[in-house]
Parts: C-alpha cells; structure tokens; sequence
C-alpha cells in the first residue's frame, strides 16, 4: 500500500496536495410568511429543470437544490455559490423565502407535501417509492454535499514516486478510497464541530397520527438516528471501486434500494457518467459528503472557514493511517450517530481521538505550510473541542428555547438572507468585481439555466452554452452576431459619420486633428460657434467638453489637452441643439430609450456645490467604474471648467431650486441621471435609430441622437434629429435601473438573440 504522506515529505509535493476541484450542493426548503411549507410550484423564473445545470428540485417541489459547477479553489466555488444564492434569492415569490435550517419548518399533512411537478414521470415515480418507504418529512431535511478530488497534477505526481499501481486510474482511485474510508471513520469531528439541527419542529414528527417529540435538543437530528437513512442493512465497501459498484448494484437487484441513486452514504464515490458501473472504466472522479448540516448563520448554509477546515480534514484522511477493515467504517458511523444524540454543551465522548486528530492537523498544517485562515480555522476547532458551547449546536440552543422561537429564528434569518440578496439588484454576489452589464448578463443565464464559463473576468469574456450550442460574449453585448469590422466602424467617430452621412442621415458638421498644435491653431475657426471638442475613438463619455457659447480661446486649448489625454486624434463638432437620447438598438429593433440628463446637483441656499456633490453621491444606487446604476459625480477638471462656463466653482452656493451642471455631456458613466423614454418617443426616431444600425453592419448597438421635440415626428423635409455617434459597447445597466420610469432588462434580450430556442 502507498505511503501517502511520506511520498509528499520526500518528493516535496506540499503545494500540489493543497490542489484540487471543489463543489458544493446546497438544499434549502422554500417556505411562505407564515413559516409553512411553501405548496407553490417551483418558480418560473429559474428556467426549466429538464436542463438546468445549476438550480434542481431535490424531492419536493418546495425543496431547491444549489450546484456550482466544479472550480479548482474554494474562492472560485463560494464566487459561484454566493451568485447562485442571489438568483435563487431574487427568483422566489415575494411572500415566499428559503428555509435556513437543515431540518424543515412548519409542515402539512403527509398528503399535501407536494412532490415534485415535472414531465418526466419516472422521476416523480422515483420520489413516490421514497415517500413510501421514508416517508415524505424526512424527505424535507436539507444539508450541504461538499464535493472534492485531489488534482490530476497531485495525482500524477504520485503514480511517478509510488511502485505498487500499474496506471494513474489506479492511484486516483486508491487516494480518494483511503480519503473516504478516514472520513468516514472519523466523521464523528466534523458532526460535533457543525451539527447545526439541534430541534425540529413538532410537525416533522406527527407520523400516521403519532407524534414523537424531541423532548430535548441534540447536535444534530439529521445525523442522528431520527434523520433520514438507509436501512441498517445497506452496507457497502470501500475498499476497491469494483465491490463498492457491485454492492450498491447488488441493494438494487435485489430490491433493497429503488435505484443505485437512492444510496445515501455519508460519502458516495463519483464518475463522469451517471450509470454507477462506470466508475469500473473511468475510475473515481471526486467524492461526495453529504453529512454537513445547514450553517443557518450563513447566507450560504456553510461559511468560507467551515469548507477550509472541511479541505484540510481530507488532507489529513491520506496522510494518516488508513482504516480500511470494514469495521473501522461501522466505528465511524456509530460514532457519528451518537455524536449527533449528544446533548450540545455535553463534552464529546471522543474527546481525546478528537484532539488527537486536531493536533495532527496543526503538525500537517505547518509542513504543508498553508495559509494562516487555516491555523486559524483548527485553533477554533481545538477551542470548541473544549468548550462545547462553541460548537453552532450549542450556540442556537443557546437563541432557541421553544418551538416558537425556532420558527421565529428561521423567520428572522431567512427573510434576512432574501433582503440582503435583494438589497442591491444590480449587482451579482460573487462577481461584483466585473462591469456591471456583465453582471446582469450572468445573472440573466444563470437564472435561465444556460450554463456559463467565465474566461476572463477582468476582460469580461464569458462563453455560455446550452447543449451543444456555444456563443461567447464580450462586455455582455459583444457578440458573434456582429461582425470585426463594425465595431471598429463606431469605434473611429470620424467613419461613423462618413458612413452615416452617405446614407442621407443627419450628421454634425466638424474637423478631426491628429495633435494639440493643429487643434489649437485652428482655434479661429470655432471661437464664434457652440461646439463640442471629443476624443474620437472612446468611449464612456471620457475626454468630452461641450461649449454651449463660444469657447475663450484658453478653455478650448485646455478641453482640447482633455479630449487628447483620452485618444490620439480628436474631432471638433457642430454644437447640435436639442436633447440628447440613447437609442438601443438589438437585432434591427428599438429595445430602449434613454434620456440621459448630465451630471448636476440642485442647489439648497445653504450648501456648496462641493457639498451637494458629496450628498449625492451618496446614493447607493451611485457607484464607481460602472459597477452600479448611476456614477459618482468627479470633481475632475471637465467638472471644473463646466462650473466655470456657468460662472461657479466647487465652493460656490447655488440658490435654492437652482440647478447646477456638473457636466454638459449627459453620459451615466460621468455621473449622469437616467429617465426611460422608450415609450415616449416618438416612432420615426425609432424606426431611424434601427436604419442606422444596418450601414454600420451590427446587430447590437448605441444610438446617440439629439432630438429638440421627441413628440413631433421626423420628416424628410425637417429631419428633427442630429446623430452624434454609434457605440459599439453600449452599456445595458443603465436601462435596467433608471432614476425615472420603467427599467428594461437588456440582458435578456441578448440571450433570446443568442438562443433562441429557449424563449
């Protein structure tokens, strides 16, 4: 048998057994205002369960289940779960939140828990036969499976320094068998140090009329022999992969189990396929353990330091000896049973071989030299070993003393969870480093169930696929259905308008200049005209200075020093006159309009500009680098000079009610406000707005025009309009969440122009 620990001491492989895949699944029982089991359908807005790759049923229809897909760090893996838990937040009705305890909250009558409503008749036939033969209750305990492998290059490196396997498919499997044997021979720990179901509700107990109170609190109902298990007479071995497949294969033949899926060990070996007799081909790919009860003080039912502490544990399975007898696993599984009847503030009854283990864990924690969260993660568990109120059992026994006051727990820390969720909508747990039209566009799959790879998350390059159908996107909006060379078309200003204006649109009159000089000496030119100076290749609103008046000659040099830190060209326009609208334009139609009005504040008497600035800005739908609705104000130097044209500075008081520009371009991205207009405007720009997304060769685009009278209609005679620019990045969360009217969520329209067949 492989040496485990000394082939890593003496090959040096301390860093590579740190690698790994992780994964979590997370239950969670939906309930309504009252506590109750919610007997609604599963919600319609997380798409279709047939192919859903991240949010299930389990066995009822109120019982959702989380999966994130598999990540190599468990930073990567709460990412995915902290995302998953704000769809699934957002989606449920509003009368209705998730349940934070493993065991369920207040339950019907046996015949009214819903079963799950699906087409495919065998799985609701399956769950029948496990309502029959566990009852429906038990079927409503939730918990977390927390799923690990050790990494191919961990592995690899293992079959090269060990003599005893022929193949790396051997040494795979012969690591996570002797993971899984310790485990579950010493799962007793991790049931004392986060057994979270101290009660359960009287109801889960009325069977056919009986009622069988818990007269006193435990560690864990659902690891004790009151939760939800197979038969005693379920026994399968874990010492090769061939017997572990031919016993579970042997429960079914012979009517033991239903199917080999109705095996509900503590830990339960993985493949790539679903069929258990392929584990014989493809060998073991991870490891499934399913006894961790829900953390209801976690928004996530587990917390960052639990899964750390969970991830050195299995280090310590294959580093210590191996209980392989078939005795030492009944052992672990007795013990753990007993563990889970114990009373909470009890010291545990394996108390030594608990602090045993822990001391191991430090020796290995510091020849692996992990991270300090991990030392810190074992000096809590040392802690709890010995003062048991330290353990969460003990602790919501301690907030829990009634059967009321645990549904008024649950309430509190259930509809808690939801608002935060709900808190800030724009925004997407896990991911709120990224633009925030990417984020919206994630959440918008992952709640359709369109599965999503994200390939580069500070470039903004997701690939979603739904079976064998793959599109990748940019920016949430850049797509395979434009072509290369539209978006260098709107990014070069000056081509946009060449290509507009040979198509009889009406575009602004201006010059392009390639350096300061040039620019500044055809300053004679502009002095006596209202124009607008702008870089001519970016975009957001950047480097843009607008004169409504003649410019004086030094604040043209200083717009132009702006507008050229931004680009190596810049172009002088006509100043247009009118209001200015952002037509989004998707696949050849009008999805949105928007004004948007510059960035001002509204003076009070008494504050100055600066201070007003600073009040606003404290709106939390006001953010920075685009990742919330609306932009902070600057006080940047366009800030400045626009202050000036109006005959103030930052430290002015405007008057009570006066209105003061910040901005004279009216873009969100420099701090400006949103009103919907969709609605309002009037056709013929809509209808014009789309023509010129055809020229410019792109499904998906922005669409500046400034227009002095939405209501009255363009003619050929009196076109009504001026078109600034096409964008070939426009942002769509400014449409989501507006100041004023009704937001449209562009996302989703992106996904029904990518996949069709799933609207």
């Amino acid at each position: 048998m492989m040496n485990i620990k000394d082939i890593i001491k003496t090959n040096k492989l301390e860093k590579l057994v740190l690698e790994g895949t992780f994964g979590i699944e997370k239950e969670g029982i939906r309930v309504d205002d009252n506590q109750k089991l919610a007997l609604t359908d599963h919600p319609e807005l997380l798409g279709d369960r047939s192919y859903h790759p991240y949010i299930q049923t389990d066995f009822s229809e109120a019982q959702l289940e989380l999966v994130t897909p598999p990540e190599q760090s468990l930073k990567e893996t709460f990412k995915w779960l902290n995302a998953l838990n704000d769809v699934v937040q957002r989606s449920v009705e509003s009368d209705e939140y998730i349940w934070p305890f493993s065991m369920p909250a207040c339950l019907p009558e046996t015949e009214q828990i819903p079963i799950i409503r699906v087409r495919d008749q065998k799985e609701v036939e399956y769950r029948e036969k496990l309502a029959e033969k566990y009852g429906k209750k038990k079927q409503l305990i939730s918990g977390i499976h927390y799923n690990f492998s050790f990494s191919e290059q961990f592995v690899k490196s293992i079959f090269e320094h060990q003599r005893e396997h022929d193949s790396i498919k051997e040494v795979k499997n012969e690591l996570h068998l002797k993971l899984t044997r310790n485990f579950l021979r010493y799962q007793w720990i991790l049931t004392y140090l986060y057994g979270a179901a101290p009660f359960a509700h009287h109801s889960f107990f009325e069977q056919a009329k009986e009622e069988i109170p818990l007269t006193k609190p435990v560690r864990s109902v659902r690891n004790s022999s009151m939760g939800y298990h197979n038969s005693t007479d379920v026994i399968v071995r874990y010492d090769e992969v061939a017997h572990y497949v031919n016993d579970i294969e042997q429960l079914v033949a012979e009517g033991t189990l239903s199917e080999e899926r109705e095996f509900y060990g503590a830990a339960r070996l993985r493949g790539n396929a679903k069929k258990i007799d392929q584990l014989n081909h493809t060998g073991i790919e991870y490891v499934e353990f399913r006894l961790f009860d829900l953390n209801p003080y976690s928004k996530l039912g587990i917390t960052n330091e639990q899964a750390r502490f969970i991830h050195l544990f299995s280090i310590l399975m294959i580093w210590i000896e191996d209980s392989k007898a078939k005795e030492a696993i009944k052992e672990g599984t007795e013990k753990n049973e007993q563990t889970a009847s114990e009373d909470p503030f009890a010291k545990s009854a394996y108390y030594q071989e608990g602090m045993e283990l822990l001391q191991e864990m430090q020796a290995i924690a510091s020849e692996l030299k992990v991270e300090s969260e991990y030392f810190e993660v074992i000096d809590q568990a040392i802690a709890a070993l010995e003062d048991p109120s330290q353990t969460l059992a003990a602790r919501l026994t301690q907030q829990i003393d009634s059967v009321d006051q645990y549904l008024k727990v649950g309430r509190k820390l259930g509809t808690q969870y939801k608002q935060e969720a709900k808190g800030k909508p724009y925004l997407l747990n896990g991911f709120e480093g990224m633009e925030m039209s990417s984020q919206l566009l994630l959440f918008d799959a992952l709640q359709k169930g369109i599965t999503v790879e994200v390939l580069d998350e500070n470039d903004q390059f997701l690939k979603l696929q739904y079976k064998s159908h793959e599109e990748y996107v940019k920016n949430a909006n850049m797509t395979a259905k434009d072509t290369y060379i539209s978006h260098w078309i709107m990014e070069n200003k000056t081509v946009t308008k060449k290509i507009l204006k040979s198509k009889g649109f009406n575009v602004p009159d201006g010059e392009e200049f390639q350096s300061l000089e040039e620019a500044t000496a055809a300053y004679y030119k502009f002095k006596n005209r209202s124009v607008v100076v702008k870089p001519k290749s970016t975009n957001y609103g950047l480097g843009i200075s607008i004169f409504k008046n003649s410019p004086q000659e030094e604040d043209f040099k200083e717009a132009l020093e702006i507008a050229f830190k931004e680009d190596t060209a810049i172009l002088v326009e006509k100043f247009a006159t009118g209001t200015e609208y952002r037509f989004f334009i998707l696949d050849g139609k009008v999805k949105a309009v928007l004004h948007r009005v510059p960035a001002n504040v509204k003076g009070d008497g008494r504050q100055t500009v600066r201070e007003l600035i600073e009040q606003k800005n404290m709106d939390p739908l006001r953010g920075t680098n685009h990742r919330a609705p609306l932009e902070k104000i600057k006080f940047g130097n366009v800030e400045a000079l626009t202050l000036k044209e109006q005959g103030y500075t930052f430290d002015s008081v405007p008057e009570s009610g006066e209105i003061v520009y910040l901005r004279e371009n009216s873009n969100i991205s420099t701090g400006g406000d949103s009103i919907d207009y969709t609605d309002k405007m009037h056709s013929s720009y809509k209808e014009l707005a789309s023509r010129m997304a055809v020229p410019l060769g792109v499904k998906v685009t922005g669409i500046d025009l400034i227009i002095p009278d939405y209501t009255k209609p363009s003619t050929p005679e009196d076109p009504g309009y001026t078109v600034i620019e096409a964008n070939f990045n426009p942002a769509m969360h400014m449409h989501a969440f507006v100041t004023e009217g009704k937001g449209r969520r562009l996302t989703r329209d992106i996904l029904e122009m990518l996949f069709p067949e799933l609207y």
